[in-house]
């Protein structure tokens, strides 16, 4: 992979981070509210718009909580060990596929575990996920992305073990860049929807061995398309 072809940190990186260290400078603690949105503009100098998109990934992740009417507040997971890298590096190939070996041998048995354990909001939560996803085929990549992403840590999540689940977000987090890195060579939205689909299908119809086998059969398909374009 020559260096133009690897991702490049985007400014929602920058003041991803930027907030990180805005809440833990300040000594904020889970449930703690947070400056307004237009105060955040005005001190990290950004539009409207371009906070938002910062605040929606650290809203997926847990690191925040933005309450319609009420405001901007510290998340609990924010107490976690594991924090996104705030610096900048080369991505390799060896990173992108070692990042995808560790979700094969994580997120299977977790999708399978999911058919059995996932509550009703679990499962309105993956629906509404793939909903917007299916708003975002045509256009809007970014969000597209990061739905996609929501919807894998969504089924972690609905595994019912708060642990297994975290390494999922954290995989997806701390190795966000590698994460978009691997989408942009996948490229292939429809496909991506449609594997995403049929693991919902799986998990709704309770049948934890399709739903593993889904998930795993979707992630080596995601590894395959990246190995052949990596050689």
């Amino acid at each position: 992979m020559s260096h133009s072809e690897v991702a490049r940190p985007t400014l929602s990186d920058a003041l991803t981070e930027r907030m990180l260290e805005l809440i833990r400078e300040g000594g904020h603690r889970p449930g703690d509210r947070l400056p307004s949105t237009r105060e955040l503009s005005q001190r990290f100098a950004v539009t409207t718009p371009t906070l938002r998109e910062a605040l929606r990934r650290l809203e997926a992740t847990g690191a925040i909580e933005m309450r319609h009417g009420s405001g901007i507040y510290v998340g609990a997971a924010i107490e976690r060990v594991v924090l996104p890298n705030p610096n900048v590096r080369e991505i390799h190939g060896t990173q992108l596929l070692d990042l995808l070996d560790a979700r094969i041998l994580i997120e299977p048995p977790l999708a399978a575990r999911a058919a059995t354990a996932a509550g009703e909001q679990d499962l309105s939560r993956l629906r509404r996920l793939l909903e917007e996803a299916a708003r975002y085929l045509r256009g809007h990549d970014a969000r597209l992305a990061e739905v996609n992403m929501d919807f894998h840590r969504s089924a972690a999540r609905a595994a019912g073990n708060g642990v297994l689940a975290e390494v999922v977000d954290s995989l997806l987090t701390v190795h966000a860049s590698e994460q978009r890195e691997i989408l942009r060579i996948f490229d292939d939205r429809r496909r991506d929807y449609e594997e995403h689909l049929a693991i919902l299908e799986a998990i709704q119809d309770r049948d934890a061995d399709a739903a593993g086998e889904l998930m795993k059969a979707h992630l080596i398909d995601v590894k395959t398309v990246v190995e052949r374009n990596l050689s």
